[in-house]
């Protein structure tokens, strides 16, 4: 696919990887929808855009809402017709132990990172059809394959966003309209400034950056691939915890009642 005058959107755009992943398609001369909460940040995002001479649009929304992404639907057909390609990238976590979380902490989660991506996908995928053209790339995370103490609500979503785009993905085959998963390890982005995290390590030393995510989303965009990891070599660790995980899943364990531990002393 030539991404030049292309349509993208892209949610969760106000920061981290939706950001860069708005700079990286501008560059390509891609028409770039921004959409997240924070409306302000998307405009100057959008002023930064305009030096590549492409046309922006920014919507507030709360993808969480399904009414407001009907709302925003309705606001971005009106002015483009179609989305050729769609992004699902806003998310979040909540950092703690299933026990202490609230149901509503743990529904929170599932409500933008799952529902978030079916209520867009609800809504853009049936112009993608009219055309029989389009890719939609959902941003996942390494966490869709591992089951991760202390943050298992949000595996439970990227889990939940990597069946439905597989089940998505079969039923879409031969009909000219792509899906793609991209899932990275821990990304040096605004996700850690989540209160939860404020007592644990942020960033390891193999942490990537959004700038490596956007490109990955770049690639995808245009990949025949289910699911695109980032970077390749964490496909390894995935297979072993797959094949092991009688050795894996005890490590995890004990590294995560150390850590939880630790933080609840502090």
């Amino acid at each position: 696919m030539d991404f030049k005058n292309k349509v993208v959107l892209i949610t969760g755009a106000s920061s981290g990887i939706g950001k860069e992943t708005a700079i990286q398609f501008a560059k390509k001369g891609s028409n770039v929808i921004l959409v997240a909460r924070r409306k302000q940040k998307l405009e100057q995002i959008a002023d930064e855009l305009k030096k590549y001479n492409i046309s922006t649009l920014v919507c507030e929304c709360d993808v969480s809402d399904k009414l407001q992404v009907e709302k925003m639907s309705k606001l971005v057909l009106e002015k483009y017709d179609s989305v050729d390609i769609l992004i699902n990238n806003a998310g979040f976590a909540i950092y703690g132990s299933v026990f202490d979380l609230t149901t509503e902490e743990i529904e929170s989660q599932m409500a933008t990172n799952y529902f978030g991506m079916i209520y867009c996908i609800k809504n853009f995928l049936p112009s993608m059809l009219e055309k029989k053209l389009g890719h939609i790339v959902n941003v996942a995370s390494v966490a869709a394959s591992f089951g991760l103490p202390g943050i298992a609500s949000y595996c439970a979503s990227k889990f939940a966003m990597l069946g439905f785009s597989e089940g998505l993905k079969n039923e879409l085959r031969g009909i000219g309209i792509g899906i793609t998963v991209v899932s990275p390890i821990m990304v040096r982005t605004e996700f850690f400034n989540q209160p939860s995290f404020e007592k644990i390590p942020k960033y390891s030393p193999i942490s990537i950056s959004d700038k490596t995510v956007a490109k990955a989303i770049l690639r995808a965009a245009n990949s025949p691939r289910l699911e695109i990891i980032v970077p390749a070599t964490a496909r390894g660790v995935i297979w072993i915890k797959s094949s092991l995980p009688y050795l894996i899943n005890p490590i995890l364990s004990f590294a995560f009642r150390n850590q939880f531990n630790s933080k609840t002393k502090n």
